[in-house]
């Protein structure tokens, strides 16, 4: 089976989970193209892809613009194929923050007019000691508002890297669109 990752990553953890995604696909003897949606000069179809895996990061309550655009532009071409949609956010970390996390998910999901077959609340890392003042205190208050984390060597990766392999199987094992 081809499958194609397309991702975008503004810190590097949906990176890191994007590669991870390509690795645990090929594992299971899948061939997996990578395709980072920030190239736009880079051309890509998606002919030839039986299935399509998207990942991108919320900053901000959204997902970045041109991997909105890439999929709002591609979602003819994207229907007939089996797509799993991964959202990293830091609310997809904690229980009560997860509605939160879906709704940043379903906005994405009007403005692009897309639809995928399935989709993954993930939750992403945070790495303070990368950050300046104001955006060390927006971590801080706003996405971690109420939560006490511990940080190991100056960041915190909340991703559960199980669940994620568990979400890519389901993506293997669909059957095909009729």
């Amino acid at each position: 089976m081809k499958i194609l990752m397309a991702f975008e990553s503004i810190e590097g953890q949906t990176r890191k989970i994007s590669e991870f995604a390509a690795q645990h696909l090929r594992a299971q003897l899948h061939s997996v193209e990578m395709f980072n949606t920030q190239d736009k000069l880079a051309p890509q179809t998606l002919d030839g892809f039986d299935k399509v895996v998207l990942a991108a990061p919320v900053h901000e309550r959204r997902h970045p613009q041109s991997f909105e655009v890439f999929v709002s532009t591609s979602k003819v071409a994207l229907a007939p194929l089996q797509t799993l949609l991964i959202s990293v956010s830091l609310k997809a970390a904690f229980p009560e923050c997860r509605p939160e996390a879906q709704e940043y998910l379903t906005e994405m999901k009007m403005r692009t007019g897309f639809t995928p077959d399935m989709e993954m609340l993930v939750a992403g890392a945070v790495r303070p000691g990368s950050y300046g003042y104001f955006k060390t205190q927006v971590v801080r208050n706003v996405l971690l508002a109420d939560q006490e984390i511990e940080l190991v060597d100056g960041e915190r990766e909340f991703t559960d890297w199980a669940e994620l392999g568990a979400g890519l199987d389901a993506l293997a094992n669909l059957t095909a669109k009729p």
